[in-house]
C-alpha cells in the first residue's frame, strides 16, 4: 500500500511542477520557478522510493498517467484550453488504464 502512497503523492507533484512550468514563462518569474523545482524534485524522489517495490515500468506508467490526467483537466478547466469529446474519451482511457495497472499489480 505504501508504494502506491508514494506514487500517488509523485504523480501529484508532477502535476504541480508541469503547470508551474507554464505558469514560470520559462523560468522568468521566480515563485513559480522555485515552486517548479521543489515540485520537481520531490515528484522525482517519491518515485524513486516507489520503485524500490513496485515494477519500475508499471510505477512510470502509472506515474504519467496521474500527471497527465491532471495536467489535461486543470488545463481544460482552469486554464480554459477545452477538449473535444474525443480528447475526454482518451483521457478516460487513460484513467482506465491507470485503474487497471493498480488492480493487477502486487505490492
Amino acid at each position: 500500500m505504501m508504494p502506491w502512497v508514494l506514487l500517488l503523492a509523485a504523480g501529484g507533484l508532477e502535476i504541480v511542477w508541469a503547470i508551474g512550468l507554464k505558469q514560470s514563462h520559462g523560468f522568468t518569474r521566480l515563485l513559480p520557478s522555485l515552486v517548479t523545482i521543489i515540485a520537481m524534485l520531490g515528484s522525482f524522489g517519491l518515485l524513486g522510493l516507489a520503485v524500490r517495490d513496485l515494477p519500475m515500468g508499471i510505477a512510470y506508467a502509472v506515474w504519467t498517467g496521474i500527471g497527465t490526467l491532471g495536467v489535461v483537466l486543470i488545463g481544460a478547466l482552469w486554464l480554459r484550453e477545452g477538449l473535444s469529446i474525443a480528447q475526454m474519451l482518451c483521457i478516460f482511457a487513460i484513467g482506465g488504464g491507470i485503474l487497471g495497472l493498480k488492480l493487477l499489480t502486487r505490492a
